[in-house]
């Protein structure tokens, strides 16, 4: 008669369990009470390990906005004439969301834990801003040439981050149990209303680069809608 034993659980990679060690003893002790020398000791690595993955204990808990700032400067590089560009940065903003909902648990704990410590509310500004600062350089090269381009761009990036946020922020107040993707898409479509353009329905037969939309405020002066639409059509 043969016998037969479980397999051992395969260990997580390092990565992960370098952040899984922190983040318990960040909730036990407390962020600031925490090293480096107790999170390689409970992950049970050394501290060369530690700095393999992480520059410094605040990028452990922020283990993924490298990949996620990434994922979304190759979106936005892969982007073509095609996308309408209020659009496609709201579309890219949508990454970040889901970065936070592949773990529902841990980003309500890096909430929590973030609104307690200055310095890493400090540290979460400034990943914030890169963010920001991707979308904004997409839409500078969009809006080229155009009056006010640089201003728009900016404008409009800035929009895109403040409703995503206000949007995920709210989820992760709900302890992660509403629904993200509704918040999130609620909130970035008062930006892509007021700084978008509707789709064009063409007639049957008639090609994109026949029409041409000029979106202005009402009230515009007419000198302010010739110089936009002079501007478009320098463009093509």
């Amino acid at each position: 008669m043969s016998t037969s034993s479980a397999a051992p659980a395969a260990k997580p990679p390092m990565r992960d369990a370098l952040v899984a060690a922190a983040f318990q003893l960040f909730l036990e002790r407390g962020y600031e009470q925490t090293t480096v020398d107790d999170i390689v000791a409970l992950a049970g690595v050394g501290r060369r390990s530690f700095f393999r993955y992480f520059p410094s204990k605040e990028d452990v808990v922020f283990p993924d906005h490298e990949r996620c700032l990434a994922d979304m400067t190759a979106f936005l590089a892969a982007s073509g004439e095609e996308h309408e560009p209020v659009r496609r940065v709201c579309d890219a903003a949508r990454l970040v969301l889901r970065m936070y909902a592949e773990n529902p648990t841990f980003s309500v704990q890096r909430y929590r834990l973030t609104k307690k410590v200055p310095g890493l509310r400090a540290y979460e500004l400034s990943v914030v801003w890169r963010y920001e600062r991707a979308l904004a350089e997409y839409l500078r090269g969009r809006f080229a040439g155009r009056p006010d381009g640089t201003l728009r761009a900016d404008v409009i990036a800035a929009a895109v981050v403040a409703a995503h946020n206000n949007a995920l922020r709210s989820w992760l107040r709900s302890d992660g149990k509403d629904d993200a993707n509704a918040a999130v898409d609620h909130a970035l479509g008062y930006v892509q209303s007021t700084f978008g353009r509707p789709p064009v329905v063409l007639p049957p037969g008639e090609r994109p680069e026949d029409v041409i939309v000029l979106v202005s405020r009402r009230g515009a002066p007419l000198w302010r809608v010739v110089q936009e639409l002079e501007s478009v059509l320098g463009r093509g």
